[in-house]
């Protein structure tokens, strides 16, 4: 389906992107250039005017720099927006960010819409839920927060994503030594592409009355235990890869620690390994190929398209 060019760039006005500069998997940026080949009017909000700033500026994007935790950073960043994406890589500042672009946006009066981005652990979570990280607990106060506000808003909800370090410590090991190391047990799995996500926040920002109060589920394209994961990564590489089942402690201990992740990044990191070994992440949605009309990407399109992430 061609989706580039249908809605002229002068009836819309520039939408806001924030993380554009991208963390785990680059989704911001993803959504950034994929609006701009829409010939959509982009105004990308980013912490520092870097190089990958300047990459923004090329796709056609206008770059702001300023900090989410900051009113006036992003009131002057809103100013003159239509629409709004809230992405924000994982952060012991991600629920005061959040909660500061609710209440600009909610003053601001003239949105059509709030793209969120969240996380499919928040359908798991009540009031008096415990055993989730920092950050998934500020995601799903974000979202009570959200519900509250009255905004016009679109909640987009993704499991874990293929690109994040969990995984990207459990495929290290292929190059080595033909296994994937992760602590999961038998438990199942469906973790989603980042490009599939941003091209759902893409879609929804293109065209986004049809979504506004909706929750969108995104998951891969079905959910299955590591050694199913490992005939999959084996059949694309064409050579015979097998499941390491290492115990959770030691996991954390020799396989994520030495990542030198900052404390609450690395809280949530081994929260999730230890969820995943709980069997909650046996997850499967319908939502990417609901919003963009293809199926989600799978584990086998991943190796295949990062074939350098799985050799010597």
């Amino acid at each position: 389906m061609d989706r580039t060019d249908r809605t002229p760039e002068s009836s819309v006005l520039p939408i806001l992107v924030t993380g554009a500069a991208g963390s785990v998997g680059a989704v911001g940026r993803s959504v950034v250039e994929g609006l701009r080949r829409r010939n959509l009017p982009v105004r990308a909000m980013v912490r520092r005017d870097d190089e990958r700033a300047d990459a923004l500026r090329a796709t056609g994007a206008e770059v702001v720099v300023g900090d989410l935790t900051r009113a006036g950073d992003v009131a002057d960043a809103l100013a003159g927006c239509g629409r709004i994406y809230f992405g924000m890589g994982v952060s012991a500042q991600y629920l005061e960010a959040a909660v500061t672009v609710a209440a600009v946006t909610r003053a601001y009066e003239r949105l059509e819409a709030f793209v969120n981005m969240s996380q499919l652990t928040v359908s798991e979570m009540d009031l008096t839920s415990t055993s989730e990280s920092v950050q998934q607990r500020q995601q799903w106060l974000v979202e009570q927060v959200l519900g509250w506000s009255g905004l016009p808003v679109v909640q987009v909800r993704p499991t874990v994503f293929m690109e994040n370090p969990l995984f990207r410590v459990g495929f290290s090991s292929i190059a080595k030594d033909d296994s994937i190391r992760l602590p999961f047990g038998r438990a199942k799995t469906s973790p989603v592409a980042a490009r599939d996500v941003a091209a759902v926040v893409e879609e929804i920002l293109a065209d986004p009355a049809p979504h506004i109060g909706r929750t969108y589920e995104l998951t891969g394209p079905c959910s299955q235990d590591v050694t199913a994961m490992a005939a999959e990564v084996s059949e694309a590489l064409g050579r015979p890869v097998g499941y390491a089942d290492v115990p959770l402690q030691e996991w954390i201990d020799d396989d994520l620690r030495p990542l030198g992740l900052p404390d609450h990044v690395f809280q949530h990191i081994s929260t999730m390994a230890r969820l995943h070994a709980e069997n909650r992440y046996d997850r499967k949605a319908e939502g990417v190929e609901r919003i963009i009309g293809r199926p989600p990407s799978g584990v086998a399109d991943y190796v295949r398209e990062n074939p350098d992430l799985f050799s010597s």
